[in-house]
Order: C-alpha cells, then structure tokens, then sequence
C-alpha cells in the first residue's frame, strides 16, 4: 500500500511558475517509478511527466522545455512549472505504479490566468 499527499497548487498568472510536490508514503522502497497526471474540466486525465529511480524522464509535448520532474530516494516527487500557460489550467495529480496497481493523490489545482 501507498499513499501519496500533493501540494503546492494555486493561482498564478500567465508566464508565472508553480512547483508541486508530493509525498508517498507507506511501502515507498517498491516504488520505482512516479509521475503527475492532470485532468481539466471535461477532458481525459493525461500524463504531464514521469520519473524512474534511474533518473529517466518522460514528458508530455505540451510541458517539454516548461516544466521538470524529479524525485529524491526518498520518494518526494516534484514538479516545477515554469511559463505557465492557461492551458495548463486543471486539477494535478500525484502517480506510482505498484504491483500492477495504480496510486493515485487528492490531487491540486492549478489554475493559470491570462
């Protein structure tokens, strides 16, 4: 089992930056692999960036060159945005993948003004 906490969401304007942090806890040394989704009204939930312990990283076209992930042997994961756009407007999640099941946060919202 895991348990995964977001923070760090708010309002910002247009061009402004967010960092977004989550805390996994419970049984953190099986966790290999962690990421943020996001899901904006009336739209499927996406992968904005994922994160393995090896350091590799995957990033949805939208964010590249925008946002970075890491994550820390401890499992905090993180998410810093930068020039942020009002399309990124929508409800960001925290995700680990565990024994061929999926973790999942509250969620935080992030809403970026233009």
């Amino acid at each position: 089992q895991v348990q995964l906490a977001e923070s760090g969401g708010g309002l910002v304007r247009a061009g402004g930056s967010l960092r977004l942090s989550c805390i996994a806890s419970g049984d953190i040394v099986s966790i290999f692999h962690m990421g943020w989704y996001r899901q904006a009204p009336g739209k499927q939930r996406e992968l904005v960036a994922s994160i393995t312990d090896g350091g590799i990283t995957n990033y949805a076209d939208s964010v590249k060159g925008r946002f970075t992930v890491s994550m820390t042997n401890t499992k905090f994961l993180y998410l810093q945005m930068n020039s942020l756009k009002p399309e990124d407007t929508a409800v960001y999640y925290c995700w680990a993948p565990l024994r061929l099941r999926d973790y999942w946060g509250r969620g935080t919202q992030v809403t970026v003004s233009s």
